[in-house]
């Protein structure tokens, strides 16, 4: 094998393990796997050189950890950027920091715009200085359920990666135990849009310190999802200094209010359009609710009324809820989205949703009288029901209706209006007797 294949297969954090393996090349998707590739089949990793997304799973780096890594010649430097990978993704690997540290340098050769490790352990700690200053083509990096040392403490390490951490558009630590974010590694990612810490375990009081002044100044994406996040107010109060956040995503928190805190005092931040409150366990809306909001998700909640004004909502999602009643398109003057599956609700109100482009609500214990039914079969009519009709729109009553799909009840006029229709034809008759008479 030639050093620069060698160092190739080092670069992207490949090692060897004794059992057999192979790289599978998806030329359609170019998307390359190779599984625990072994000394008789690394040359397998030649049909990987033309894909954009090249997956590593399975291996160990430990043995290398002593392996001489001196700078490349002009010849692997050219055959680095005649490269087109521009994903890797390293899964289930034995990971040396400091064979991290050296080797990562050589990235600035490549193409390579996303890295992602996933169920990886990292050991000890890499000299991180070699980094110092040093710039890489990389803006996305990923961890999904990785182990490594706590961050605090790692703060010096971030230092000398600034250079390169100061580009980062996008960084995802998923699933990974994180407790806490120190305040200095939030102030190195100076033009980072999106963040993404779902599934982890923070709380209210790690969020003073990650998101403190000064601390991911350009954040407009931010997942907290699933975290150990309780007090709606404290959130609101951690987040104030991220000026241009737009999307906010706290879905999978038990949220509550905190009758101590004066809520007048939180203000969300005024930029922020997206707020995900999915499967917080909410019983009723908290306040306050950031002004400007374009799109609030409520969905999986146990909300028995929404009862809010946001002049600017364009979507709106209360599916999995207990509502009774839909809410009032009145106070939501903007709106063009509204999903309302899996509810309590007999009706829709016909002369407010006529007018929005996207409804759904299905699953819920419809009242199959003449307006309801009439209403629901002209929604359909405008293709503008979501998906679910007509098999999942249901008639709950009256009883000779129940379990009828709402599509089935007869909403003729002489059914529904026959009021309407016998009072003129009586009228017609009476004046044909006394013609008559």
């Amino acid at each position: 094998m030639s050093v620069a294949l060698l160092l190739l297969l080092l670069l992207l954090g490949l090692g060897f393990v004794e059992a057999e393996g192979r790289c599978v090349f998806n030329r359609a998707q170019e998307h390359c796997v190779c599984y625990h590739l072994s000394q008789e089949t690394v040359s397998s990793i030649i049909q990987c050189l033309a894909a954009s997304v090249v997956e590593f799973r399975g291996g160990e780096l430990e043995r290398y950890v002593a392996f001489p890594i001196s700078d490349l010649d002009p010849s692997a430097i050219e055959m680095l950027g005649s490269l087109v990978i521009r994903k890797i993704i390293l899964v289930d690997l034995l990971v040396p920091e400091i064979l991290l540290a050296r080797v990562l340098r050589f990235f600035s050769y490549t193409q390579v715009r996303e890295l992602v490790f996933e169920s990886c352990v990292f050991e000890g700690r890499g000299n991180w200085e070699e980094m110092a200053n040093q710039d890489l083509p990389i803006l996305s990096l990923g961890f999904h359920n990785v182990t490594s040392a706590p961050l605090t403490g790692h703060e010096q390490e971030f230092s000398h990666l600034s250079s390169w951490l100061g580009t980062l558009q996008e960084l995802s630590v998923t699933a990974s135990h994180v407790t806490s974010l120190p305040c200095g590694i939030g102030k190195v990612f100076r033009a980072l849009r999106s963040l993404d810490m779902a599934q982890n375990s923070l709380e209210e009081e790690s969020l003073v310190s990650a998101f403190c002044s000064e601390a991911f100044p350009q954040l407009q994406v931010l997942s907290l999802q699933r975290n150990r996040l309780r007090s709606y107010h404290d959130v609101c109060e951690s987040l104030q200094p991220l000026h241009g956040l737009q999307h906010l995503d706290l879905s999978q928190n038990k949220l509550m209010a905190d009758p101590s805190s004066g809520w007048l005092s939180c203000q969300w931040p005024a930029s922020l359009r997206i707020f995900n409150l999915s499967d917080t366990g909410l019983d009723e809306v908290l306040a306050p609710l950031p002004p400007n909001l374009e799109v609030l998700d409520l969905s999986c909640n146990h909300l028995h009324a929404v009862d809010i004004s946001l002049r600017s909502l364009k979507k709106l999602f209360l599916s999995q809820n207990m509502l009774q009643a839909a809410p009032s398109i009145q106070n939501y003057p903007m709106l063009d989205t509204l999903h309302l599956d899996n509810n309590r609700l007999p009706k829709l109100p016909w002369g407010e949703v006529k007018h929005l482009q996207d409804v759904s609500a299905a699953g819920n214990p419809y009242d199959c009288s003449c307006s309801a039914a009439t209403g629901l079969q002209a929604l359909a009519a405008t293709g503008h029901l979501g998906q679910g009709w007509p098999q999942d729109y249901v008639c709950h009553s009256p009883p000779d209706y129940r379990g009828r799909l709402v599509e089935e009840v007869p909403v003729s006029v002489l059914r529904c209006k026959s009021a309407a229709v016998i009072a003129p034809v009586c009228v017609v008759l009476a004046l044909l007797v006394v013609a008559g008479a």
